[in-house]
This record gives structure tokens, sequence and C-alpha cells, in this order.
């Protein structure tokens, strides 16, 4: 339980499940880690075995395919397919192909990843896109996750629930397959890749995969901080990731009106170089606003006149308490209360145990700090401790509902947990 006993934690855990796979390209490289180099004569060498094969074992190998893939991907054959035209190309002398003989050589350039055996963590939470057939009071939702696989490879993947009237949460039914989208356009320039992603409709939220198609985030795209976003009217939902390359990060932004089209492109400014920022909800002044850490200590109140662009910025909240330390940072967007802008903060103590507090500033104006907690509101609780990284508590962000903070968090960087707060209770926990 938590300071006061007054963060409820429910009982809801989201756990890491290595049957959940998706069928990615396999692509024989001639530089490691490089997602676009590809080996064309080993290529060549493995469509020739392919086409050298008599036709009653053509049959019978597709048949073998089919068997054991198609019940596991949604339109299997069809990735086979798409598989083996992407990859003409890479073809010295393009044969001609059947449509089986198409599907047997895709087949042979894919493979099964299973994205989240490892941890389904680092969760933010935003009102779903749809709200229609609810009763008066309930709210549908949309949650971002972590989803970590074989060699930390970090994607991003949804759940969706309902957060009832009464404040019980019923999380939908996990998706029975996982699916990656279609790049619709890739742009390179100076300022780096921008990449338009879509899903076919008929697949489920629970469904979608965003795994890493840059080389930017060729090591994984990490804690997503969704925030639904109103412009005038407008509703839109945006995303700060860290894409990771295997050897440096960068911030980028995933953008999306309805979680089906998604597109994905780097920031740019002085302000950008570490993790962790976060977008308000809408504009202040007239201006995009943004709070984050740029000093691997504090955190930073940002405004840009461009959504792709940050600088400078004003330190507004420096380690005050034993728990924070080592380390302060944001956990997800600021939530517009009638008192002000409510953040909470990750803070890191002794043996680099992460914790979650929060803070409130001013609503005209967010650099004005008008109260914060001096004791953390979520720690590990004993049974909470174990996991991929020991003695962490973390959150991409909460949601208002009514009354009550919903948060989704993160324990260990393993799996995820739901607590809830009346906001009165926690406005009282703050301190001037």
């Amino acid at each position: 339980m938590s300071i006061l006993g007054k963060f409820q934690r429910l009982p809801i855990r989201l756990y890491p499940d290595p049957a959940r796979v998706i069928v990615r390209p396999f692509r024989p490289a001639t530089e490691p880690r490089n997602l676009t180099s590809i080996d064309k004569s080993r290529v060549n060498r493995i469509v020739d075995r392919v086409l050298a094969m008599s036709a009653e074992m053509e049959a019978q190998q597709l048949a073998h395919i089919v068997a054991n893939f198609e019940g596991r991907h949604r339109n299997f054959l069809a990735i086979c397919r798409a598989q083996s035209l992407d990859l003409e190309g890479a073809f010295v002398d393009p044969p001609s192909l059947s449509d089986d003989q198409r599907q047997l050589v895709g087949a042979y350039f894919l493979h099964e990843y299973s994205f989240e055996a490892s941890a389904l963590f680092n969760p933010s939470i935003v009102p779903h896109p749809d709200q229609s057939d609810l009763s008066e009071g309930d709210l549908r939702f949309v949650l971002s996750l972590r989803a970590v696989g074989e060699g930390h490879i970090s994607s991003l993947t949804f759940q969706s629930g309902v957060i009832r009237k009464d404040g019980n949460i019923q999380m939908d039914m996990k998706a029975r397959y996982a699916s990656l989208p279609l790049v619709t356009e890739r742009t390179n320039s100076s300022k780096g890749e921008v990449v338009d992603l879509t899903f076919d409709a008929e697949q489920q939220l629970g469904e979608r995969v965003i795994f890493p198609v840059t080389e930017a985030q060729a090591n994984g795209i990490e804690d997503a901080r969704f925030v639904a976003f109103d412009d005038e009217g407008t509703r839109s939902y945006h995303a700060t990731v860290t894409a990771y390359s295997g050897r440096a990060i960068s911030s980028q932004l995933v953008s999306t009106c309805d979680f089906v089209s998604f597109r994905l492109q780097p920031l740019f400014g002085n302000a950008t170089g570490n993790k962790g920022m976060a977008l308000f909800p809408r504009k202040i002044d007239g201006l995009f606003a943004m709070i984050g850490r740029q000093d691997n200590e504090n955190l930073y109140y940002m405004t840009s006149t461009d959504l792709r662009v940050w600088n400078d910025g004003v330190a507004i909240l420096k380690p005050l308490f034993p728990w924070e330390f080592i380390q302060l940072g944001n956990c997800g967007s600021p939530i517009e209360l009638d008192e002000g802008w409510l953040v909470f903060t990750h803070g890191v103590g002794p043996v680099r145990k992460y914790v979650i507090g929060a803070v409130l500033l001013d609503k005209a104006d967010p650099t004005r700090v008008l109260g914060r907690t001096a004791e953390p509101l979520i720690s590990p609780e004993p049974s909470e401790r174990e996991g991929y990284v020991p003695n962490v508590v973390y959150t991409c962000g909460g949601l208002r509902h009514g009354d009550r903070i919903v948060l989704p968090y993160a324990v260990s960087d393993t799996y995820t947990n739901f607590a809830m707060i009346p906001i009165v209770d926690l406005l009282a926990l703050l301190q001037a």
C-alpha cells in the first residue's frame, strides 16, 4: 500500500506472454543490426534451392508450413506472398513463380518473434477514440505498453478496456493474433527518417504491434508517453518515445488519429537529447508545451511553435527528497485538473530504487510549482521487487476519470499493474 494507504492497487495483472508472436522478415544481412542491408547472393542461393524441389516435395513443404503456422497468424499465406514480392529486387534473374512457389519462397524469408517474451511494462493510458455503446459514466481506454522480446528489442503494443462509473476496470480479451503494419511511406532526409504505418482495419487494437522500422529504432521503441491532444476541438494522439539504435538514443514522436494509421518521426533541438519527454494535452498561450529531463537529473518546461522542434527550457523541478537524489523524471504527460497540471514523477534513490511521486504545476504558468509529494506515492512492495530489473515501479502516464486518477504502472520492468486514487486525496498529499 502507498503512503497513508490512499493509492489503491487494483487486482489486475498484465503479464508478458511468450505465446504471442509476430511474423517478421528474415533478411540475410551483410551488416549486423542493419535493418536494410541484404546479402543478395545468399538470397538467390536459397531461392534456387527452393525452386529445385520436385512438385511433390513442394506441395508437401507448403502443406507442412500451412499446418504449422496458418493458425498462428492472420492471413499467413498472404504474408508469405508479400514477402516474396518484397524480395524481388534482390533476385539476380527474377524467376517466374507460381502462386504456390511464391508462398513457399516467402516462407523461407520469414521468422516468428515472441515480442513480449521477457516483459510487458511501462504503460500509458488515454481515452479510446471510440466511446460508443457505453453506459453513462463509463470510459473506454487505450493502454500502450512496451513489450520486450529476444535480444532486449522493445516494441509498442496496445490493449483496451473500460473504466466503469464506479471505478471498476474491465480489460478486453487479449487478441488471438499479433500483426505488424504495412509501411505505406518512408521519407529520408538530413533530419532523419519519417515513416507512415497502417494496420488492416479488420485487426483488433490489441493485435497491433509497432516494431522497429528505422535504423535509429533498430534495438527498440521504448516508453511511449501517449496523450490525447486537443487542438481547438480536434483530437489527435501523440506519444514521445525513445528510439534506441543499439548504440545511441534519440527522441521521436508517434502520432495517430485512430490507432490504425501512425506516423513515426524524429524530434529535433537541443532539448531532445535525453529520455522521457512528455507533451501537454493542449497548447499553452498558443504554444506547444513539453516537460522533460535534459541533464539526467532535473525536470524542465519547454515550449515550441513546432511540434517536432524543441530547444532550451526552464528547470522547474530538482531532486529534493532522498528518494529522488540520483534522478528525477516525469511519468507521462501532465493531467489537467481544476487546481493545476498534475505530473507524476519518478525518483531514483539508494540502490537505484525507482518510486513514483507527483507534482502540481500552475495551470497558467507551468514553471511555477504549487506542490509536490514529500514521500513516494507508490514504492515497490515486497511482492513487486523481483523481476527483469528489481526494485522498480514506473509509469508512462495516468488518466483522470471523474473524481479519480487511474494509474497503470509497471513492476520491476516485467509486468503491469493498475492503481487508483481519489483526486481530493492525492491533492491533500502535495506540499507547497
